[in-house]
């Protein structure tokens, strides 16, 4: 019975130790197992954050790019004074950078006389044939001249185009006093440019337009003008082709003109119905102290009539009726009109 329960203890104990084992192998296999699994998710974890370090530095390298993006867009965007100016071509106050500008885009040659001398107080460019192309370019410069004060541009074939730009010129320019357009074919066009400035120019005192192809249309557009303007003394009309409603359209403005002290009508077709017109505004002028007629055709009517305006202006002093083919008849009526006047020094 001892035994037995020796036995079975025995028997017992040896199962019981094998469940140990069992459960320690167990326990231990588990224990191995938790171990690898530890490691795995610890290896696991750290891969993740190593993952998640990898994708916060690249993120904070892409918000770096674009931060360095907008950076740059925002100094496109916006200028500081820190930034460097383009620099402005030096001004040439002497023209003659624009003079040459000017004849490169109209094509023509410069003029070389006047690059050296456009800063003269008088220049003279007779007989240079520059035409119409020329002119324009001359002009260009001319706006912001302030050194000539005496143009003289005779006989250049500047025609009407030419004029107008000259008149342009004009009406910027504040210091040519003296300007001879003479022998420029200007035409109606060029006459109707040159009547717009003397609207509006206060400077120009002398003015030469003598052979211009004028005629009576052109004086349409110059006895307004010469109504306006107040400025201009000595004007020279001679040499064109002014007829009888020449003498009708200057008729008003002769009469009423304050400023002009010396004109010349020479060498026209005013006849005796024009001349007569035109004597009437002589006689209520209170200004004019030279007038020029000659070689006109004033005859017995044009003679008569002046030698009434003689007896009414008291303030002209020389008068040249030279070639008018006046008749003795009308030569007598002048006489008396000299008579009574007390002023005239010179008659011819």
């Amino acid at each position: 019975m001892v035994q037995e329960k020796k036995l079975a203890k025995e028997i017992l104990l040896a199962s019981v130790l094998e469940d140990n084992e069992e459960q320690q192998t167990v326990s231990q296999t588990q224990a191995v197992d938790q171990n690898l699994e530890e490691k795995v998710l610890g290896e696991g974890e750290r891969g993740g954050e190593e993952e998640e370090e990898e994708e916060n530095d690249e993120k904070e390298l892409g918000d770096e790019q674009q931060q360095e993006r907008e950076c740059a867009i925002s100094e496109e965007d916006y200028d500081t004074d820190l930034e460097p100016e383009d620099k402005e071509e030096a001004y040439d106050p002497t023209g003659r950078t624009c003079y040459m500008e000017a004849c490169k885009m109209l094509q023509v040659v410069p003029a070389s006389y006047f690059l050296r001398h456009m800063q003269d107080s008088e220049l003279s460019m007779m007989h240079y044939g520059l035409g119409p192309q020329g002119t324009k370019a001359l002009a260009v410069p001319l706006v912001t001249n302030t050194s000539i004060l005496r143009l003289n541009l005779q006989d250049n074939w500047m025609e009407g185009m030419g004029g107008a730009a000259v008149a342009e010129m004009l009406k910027e320019n504040c210091y040519i006093t003296e300007l001879d357009l003479s022998d420029n074919r200007l035409g109606e066009f060029g006459a109707k440019a040159i009547a717009s400035m003397l609207k509006e120019n206060n400077t120009l005192l002398h003015l030469n337009l003598s052979g211009n192809c004028l005629n009576d249309c052109s004086t349409e557009h110059l006895g307004p003008a010469l109504t306006t303007n107040t400025r201009l003394q000595h004007l020279d009309l001679s040499h064109n082709t002014l007829g009888d409603q020449a003498g009708k359209n200057l008729r008003e403005p002769l009469s009423e003109n304050m400023g002009l002290r010396s004109l010349s009508l020479a060498w026209n077709c005013i006849r005796e119905r024009g001349a007569v017109m035109l004597a009437n505004g002589l006689g209520a002028n209170i200004f004019l102290r030279t007038l020029d007629l000659s070689y006109n055709g004033f005859g017995k009517d044009g003679a008569i009539a002046l030698g009434q305006a003689l007896k009414e202006n008291n303030i002209l002093e020389e008068l040249n009726v030279s070639n008018n083919r006046i008749p003795p008849e009308g030569a007598m009526h002048l006489a008396m009109g000299l008579r009574v006047n007390k002023t005239i020094k010179s008659l011819n």
